[in-house]
C-alpha cells in the first residue's frame, strides 16, 4: 500500500507518516523542497515536488492520498492577509490536487481530506456529530471551502473521506502553547470556560486516519474528535491536576481579544462538543477515549 501525502511535514504530517511507515505502507510526501521531507524523516520516506507531475503517476486503486496542507490557524493575530492566506492555503491545495488527479492515468483507490470541527460553528450547550448542519463565523466558512474543494473527486468514483479533527494534543501543537502558563501557576481556562473543547490524542487522530485509510466501507465526514469532550474549565482542571498546579485564573475574555483579535471569538473563546459518532459507528476504538488518561500520557 502507498500513501501519498500533502502537508506531511507537518504536526498532525509527520505523526501520520511515522504511523503509516510502522505499518509497512510506502511513503511519498508532496513537497515546496523535497530536501527538507529527507532532513525531517530520513531514508524510507519519498519526497517530491507538488508541481513536478511524477508522482500522480504513482496513483492505483491501492494508493491513499491524504490532503492536510493549510496554514496554520493560531500563528499570530488575524489580519486580513493572514484570513486570506489560511483559506487560499487551503483551497487552492484542494484544487491542485484535484487537477493533479483528473490528468493521471489512473485514480486513487482513496482519498482524505482533511477540515476541522470549526465547521459547525459556535454551538454552546448543544453536542454536535456529523449529521449537524454548518456553522457560522470564519472558520466555518473555511471548512465548507476547504471540503468543497476536492468534492469533484465524489463524481469520480474516488472514496473520499473528510476528517473534521479537534484540538490535537500532542508533543507540541495547542497543548504546547498552554503549558507555560501552568507551569508558572498562573493556569486557567481562556474567558468562561464555559465553552466546548473538543479534542483528540494525536495518536487517536493518526489512529482514525489509518484506520479511514484502510477501512473500505468508510466515506463522507467523520469527526476526529474524542468520545468524552468536555468544557474548558474541566479541561483546565484535568490540566492542573495532571501538572499539580493551580488551574482558576481565567484569562479575561477582553485581554484576549486585544491579543489576538477576532481570532480569540472563533478559536479561544468559543468552541464545540463535538462527537465521533459515525467514526465509532465504523467500529475505531479509541486509545485514549478521556482527557485525564490522555494529558497522564502525555505529561506524565
Amino acid at each position: 500500500m502507498r500513501a501519498i501525502i500533502a502537508g506531511g511535514t507537518g504536526f498532525i504530517g509527520q505523526a501520520l507518516v511515522r504511523e503509516l511507515r510502522d505499518a509497512g505502507w510506502e511513503i511519498v510526501v508532496l513537497s515546496r523542497s523535497p530536501s527538507k521531507v529527507a532532513e525531517v524523516f530520513g531514508a524510507g520516506v519519498i519526497g517530491m515536488r507538488w508541481d513536478s507531475g511524477d508522482w500522480a503517476g504513482l496513483l492505483d486503486a491501492q494508493t491513499a492520498v491524504v490532503n492536510l496542507a493549510g496554514e496554520n490557524i493560531a500563528a499570530g493575530r488575524w489580519t486580513q492577509a493572514v484570513k486570506e492566506r489560511i483559506l487560499s492555503s487551503r483551497v487552492n491545495s484542494g484544487h491542485r490536487l484535484v487537477e493533479a488527479l483528473r490528468g493521471a492515468p489512473s485514480l486513487p483507490g482513496t482519498f482524505v481530506q482533511a477540515s476541522a470541527v470549526g465547521y459547525y460553528g459556535p454551538r454552546g450547550n448543544d453536542p454536535v456529530d456529523e449529521s449537524t448542519p454548518s456553522g457560522t463565523g470564519y472558520l466555518a466558512e473555511v471548512c465548507r471551502q476547504w471540503e468543497a474543494s476536492t468534492a469533484a473527486l465524489d463524481d469520480l468514483g474516488v472514496r473520499r473521506v473528510v476528517v473534521r479533527t479537534g484540538m490535537v494534543l500532542g508533543h507540541g501543537g495547542a497543548l504546547a502553547r498552554m503549558l507555560p502558563p501552568f507551569r508558572f501557576f498562573l493556569g486557567g481556562p481562556p474567558g468562561t470556560g464555559y465553552q466546548g473543547a473538543s479534542w483528540i490524542h494525536l495518536a487517536d487522530e493518526v489512529g482514525a486516519i489509518r484506520f479511514l485509510m484502510e477501512n473500505a466501507d468508510t466515506r463522507g465526514a467523520y469527526n476526529l474528535t474524542a468520545p468524552g469532550p468536555v468544557r474548558f474549565r474541566k479541561f483546565a482542571r484535568i490540566l492542573g491536576q495532571t501538572l499539580n498546579r493551580p488551574y482558576r485564573l481565567n484569562v479575561p475574555a477582553f485581554a484576549l481579544r486585544l491579543l489576538f483579535g477576532e481570532m480569540a471569538d472563533e478559536v479561544l473563546l468559543s468552541g464545540q462538543l463535538a462527537l465521533p459518532k459515525r467514526l465509532l459507528e465504523a467500529g475505531y476504538r479509541f486509545r485514549f477515549p478521556e482527557l485525564d488518561g490522555a494529558l497522564a500520557d502525555l505529561l506524565g
